[in-house]
C-alpha cells in the first residue's frame, strides 16, 4: 500500500502526536518515514543594521539548530519503533510548498500531518497549512487530529 511516508514537523503539540501516529502507520505497514521541516528564509525589518538583534549567519545557525532538534525526535521515535527514516530540512516562505515538494522529491506516496483543530472565523484568517496541502497536493494527505 504505502511505502514512504512523509511526516512534517513543525515543533508543536499536535504535530507531535502527528508524527507517533504516522510512524505507527509506517511500522504497521512496514513503510519507512521521511520527517521535514521548514524554516523561514531569514528577513530584515529594519534600515538601520544597529538595530538588526540577528545577522542572516546567526539566523541559519539558530533554525538549522532548531530544526535539527525537531527532525531528531521524530528519527528517535522511528528508530524505537523499528522504521528506517531519512530527515529533510527545507528554507520556504510557504510551509504548504515545502511540504508538497519535500514528499515530491523523497517519492513519497502519503503525506501523515497535523491539523491544529482551528474552527471558525480564526481558522479562516489565519489559514491552515493541513488545508494548503490538501487543496494542492497531488499525493494522498492524511490528517492526524
Amino acid at each position: 500500500m504505502f511505502k514512504r511516508i512523509l511526516l512534517p514537523v513543525d515543533g508543536s503539540e499536535a504535530s507531535g502526536r502527528a508524527v507517533l501516529a504516522g510512524v505507527d502507520f509506517a511500522r504497521s505497514l512496514g513503510a519507512e518515514v521521511v520527517a521535514m521541516t521548514a524554516t523561514p528564509s531569514f528577513h530584515t525589518f529594519t534600515m538601520d543594521a544597529g538595530m538588526l538583534e540577528q545577522t542572516r549567519e546567526d539566523y541559519a545557525r539558530t533554525s538549522r539548530a532548531h530544526g535539527q532538534r525537531m527532525l531528531e525526535g521524530v528519527a528517535a521515535a522511528a528508530r524505537d519503533a523499528g522504521v528506517p527514516c531519512t530527515n529533510v530540512q527545507i528554507t520556504s516562505d510557504e510551509p504548504y510548498e515545502a511540504i508538497i515538494s519535500a514528499a515530491r522529491d523523497q517519492g513519497c506516496d502519503l503525506i501523515v500531518m497535523a491539523s491544529h483543530g482551528r474552527r471558525g472565523i480564526k481558522g479562516l484568517l489565519l489559514g491552515s497549512e493541513t488545508q494548503k496541502v490538501l487543496v494542492h497536493s497531488a499525493i494522498p494527505v492524511l490528517v492526524y487530529r
